[in-house]
């Protein structure tokens, strides 16, 4: 808990650092980077370079201290979940946060000038280092269930079969060097992948297993990342393009948060996917036709351009198939058997007493999200997944977005 003169100064100086968080955390991370530059093989270049990350880091510290001053209805247990799980994929270890504390309140100092009196340098202190501490205690734990440290995380995988996954998406089989067995995950949860890009530079992607729990070896599906505007093409995804059967990664323990997929769950389930957002889904319902879900009703609804951008199209038709669960596609201008345009949430027949997961950009889960939310479903009942920082709390996607942009963002989730 946060000491009560502490809560005073943060209540009273929460809107000059809430204004200018996100300007803290730019001038943040390239100070940090400088003094310690073995941190750039740890956190995702590009999501630094397109600004994703300080806003995620921004969002996480102000929703973390209305968390604390109680003015907040925002279940700061999920995110903390979420951002933990998050550090154990990439092996954050309990002395990195030091780092960070020390530069984080040197770049608060720096932005805010004078206005960061001794006191509320205290008071935004421990604001940092009850955040700290509630991810290194989260962090433990994890690290404990699947009974990894940050420096034994990763093994080393050899690639053993290279697919193509339609919708310009390969699929790779990894199977562990040393012969051990494959930890036993949720279907929908994640795996960290380093890409050695340069002889002294490396950088760490999260991709969801698109395999169920299981077997001898673990599948990734990868969409390549094409540049767009000006930008390079996905340094990682196409790393992973150029490599071929028998190559050797190193690849992290699954970790994730996702609850919906456990398999003590029973209620109905309906997923939404979009783009690349299908993987976790794939691994769901691999999952259900080999009959670890208890059988439970699965519904499945994907938005795609067509049939050719489509990932994973003919593994989920038959998965779905096998799992007796019910498929229902969308397409910009329908065809194949799909809908035409964007889903209809209010058109959907959908049953009763569902848990809903969501996975694509953040414009498309909110247009799904508000659509359930205006049929009644309970917001406790719906879950989401977010490739890369988790921007939704910091409504960097409006939800009032057109329906043109929402058809948009379907279309170009990488």
């Amino acid at each position: 808990m946060l000491h009560a003169d502490n809560a005073e100064i943060v209540k009273a100086t929460a809107g000059p650092v809430i204004e200018n968080i996100t300007q803290i955390t730019k001038v943040f991370y390239p100070k940090m980077f400088e003094r310690n530059p073995d941190l750039l093989n740890v956190f995702n270049q590009a999501n630094q370079a397109i600004g994703e990350q300080p806003i995620a880091l921004a969002s996480s510290i102000v929703a973390y201290a209305h968390h604390l001053l109680g003015d907040s209805d925002i279940d700061f247990d999920h995110v903390l979940s979420r951002i933990a799980n998050k550090h154990v994929a990439l092996a954050i270890k309990p002395g990195d946060y030091t780092i960070v504390g020390r530069n984080l309140m040197e770049a608060i100092g720096e932005v805010l000038g004078d206005a960061v009196t001794p006191e509320v340098a205290r008071a935004w202190e421990e604001v940092y280092w009850l955040f700290a501490m509630d991810l290194v205690s989260a962090e433990a734990k994890l690290y404990q269930q699947i009974d990894r440290t940050p420096d034994s995380l990763m093994k080393d995988h050899r690639i053993t079969r290279i697919e193509d996954a339609g919708g310009n998406a390969r699929t790779f089989t990894l199977e562990p060097v040393d012969g051990s067995a494959i930890p036993d995950y949720v279907p929908g949860q994640y795996v960290s992948v380093i890409a050695q890009l340069e002889d002294d530079y490396r950088q760490p992607r999260q991709y969801t297993i698109s395999s169920a729990p299981g077997d001898a070896a673990l599948q990734i599906t990868v969409k390549k990342v094409l540049g767009a505007n000006g930008t390079p093409d996905g340094a990682v995804s196409g790393y992973l393009f150029e490599r071929s059967e028998g190559d050797v990664l190193p690849v992290s323990a699954p970790v994730g948060d996702i609850e919906v997929a456990k398999d003590d769950h029973t209620r109905p389930l309906v997923m939404f996917s979009a783009g690349i957002g299908i993987t976790p889904m794939a691994s769901i319902l691999d999952a259900a036709a080999q009959g670890r879900t208890n059988g439970r009703e699965l519904v499945v609804v994907h938005a795609d351009i067509d049939a050719d951008t489509h990932p994973l199209r003919e593994q989920v038709a038959r998965t779905a198939a096998d799992a007796g669960a019910t498929a229902i596609t969308y397409y910009e201008k329908g065809g194949d058997d799909a809908r035409e345009g964007l889903v209809a949430v209010d058109e959907l027949d959908l049953p009763d007493n569902a848990e809903y997961y969501l996975c694509g950009s953040v414009p498309f889960m909110q247009h799904v999200r508000s659509g359930l939310l205006d049929r009644g479903v309970d917001a406790a009942d719906i879950s989401y997944e977010i490739f890369g920082p988790d921007l939704w709390l910091g409504g960097s996607a409006s939800s009032q977005a057109s329906p043109e942009e929402l058809v948009a963002e379907e279309q170009r989730l990488a």
